[in-house]
């Protein structure tokens, strides 16, 4: 999580670049964090993330990746769908490739699922269980569009244009991101194993970004950018390879410094001992140079600010990235860990 350049991209693709030696001696040296993060492209395209950014995790070539069962039980929520189930995107529903059928689908999927998130907040209790099965569904739909699309430049530009200027913006703002933690992401060629689980629900998530924003000073939205392009919300459970743990990612040195006695694995604990390294490293005065003392990427930061915007304009792009999913990015294709 800091100090290091990611490799996952939403889930959990390792292989991170490495930094020169003298930026990562001068991190170990401040206690900066050399930390592991799952780049989900998310971008996460993210997702930081595959299919569009979020960092992805999946066992290679024919091999399932291991899945650990929730640790609590996640009910879908019960209240009425306002979309209808047989209109809902399969969830490896194709993607168009013609740049015009590529605006529509993003059109159609991104209003859907603000639709579908108003119908939850409403009808629903984001602080109790997992997500009803149209912002589930359409949320992956849509994330699977951006990471095609950050795959593939010229298609974006060329799909912009039959936006609405609104989502133009965002839309962009979603594939640059996703194109720079695919920049960081390096293929996996050999089975792998990934432990993954359900994330906590998305309102007590906010609960703790809040409560680290008032303690720390620090956005909350950056916060939750972070834990997105880390481990999608904490859907990532294992380790990196460079020893980083925990939801948001953290070096046991680096952890010893900011972690205040805490637990690492503790979605709270760890949200604190984050606000409080970011705040220590120049937040929320300079958080170019706070995120880039978490993780030593420009490409990082700039995604990590990226996703933050987009959340800070809409609280709904929080909720639907919240259900952005897990990818493990390998040298056959790309591989969804999480999710339906």
């Amino acid at each position: 999580m800091a100090a290091r350049a990611r490799r996952h991209e939403g889930s959990a693709d390792v292989h991170p670049r490495r930094h020169s030696e003298p930026v990562a001696a001068r991190a170990r040296r401040r206690g900066g964090p050399v930390a592991a993060s799952l780049l989900a492209l998310t971008v996460a395209v993210s997702g930081c993330a595959a299919s569009q950014g979020s960092a992805s995790t999946a066992a290679p070539a024919g091999r399932t990746a291991e899945r650990t069962a929730p640790e609590r039980s996640a009910a879908p929520a019960t209240q009425p769908a306002r979309e209808a189930a047989a209109d809902l995107p399969a969830p490896s529903a194709v993607i168009p490739k013609d740049p015009a059928r590529l605006a529509r689908a993003l059109t159609d999927t991104t209003a859907r699922l603000r639709r579908a998130i108003d119908d939850w907040i409403r009808d629903g209790d984001p602080a109790e269980g997992r997500a009803p099965e149209p912002v589930v569904l359409l949320a992956l739909h849509q994330q699977r569009i951006y990471r095609h699309l950050a795959r593939n430049p010229k298609t974006a530009s060329r799909t912009y244009p039959g936006l609405s200027k609104a989502l133009a913006g965002e839309a962009e703002a979603n594939v640059t991101a996703g194109r720079n933690l695919l920049s960081l992401v390096h293929p996996v060629s050999r089975p792998a194993r990934f432990r993954v689980r359900e994330p906590e629900p998305a309102d007590v998530l906010l609960k703790h970004f809040r409560h680290a924003e008032r303690r720390f000073g620090v956005d909350w939205e950056v916060l939750a950018a972070v834990m997105f392009v880390e481990t999608k919300f904490g859907r990532v459970r294992s380790p990196s390879h460079t020893g980083a743990k925990g939801p948001m990612q953290f070096m046991p040195g680096t952890w010893a410094a900011y972690g205040m006695g805490g637990d690492v694995h503790d979605t709270r604990d760890a949200l604190l001992a984050a606000a409080n390294y970011l705040r220590a490293s120049g937040a929320p005065r300079d958080y170019r140079r706070a995120l880039y003392a978490y993780n030593h990427s420009w490409a990082y930061v700039d995604a990590v600010r990226l996703h933050a915007r987009q959340i800070k304009r809409d609280i709904r792009n929080y909720y639907a990235y919240y259900n952005w999913q897990v990818f493990v990015v390998t040298t056959r294709g790309d591989r969804r860990l999480t999710g339906p």
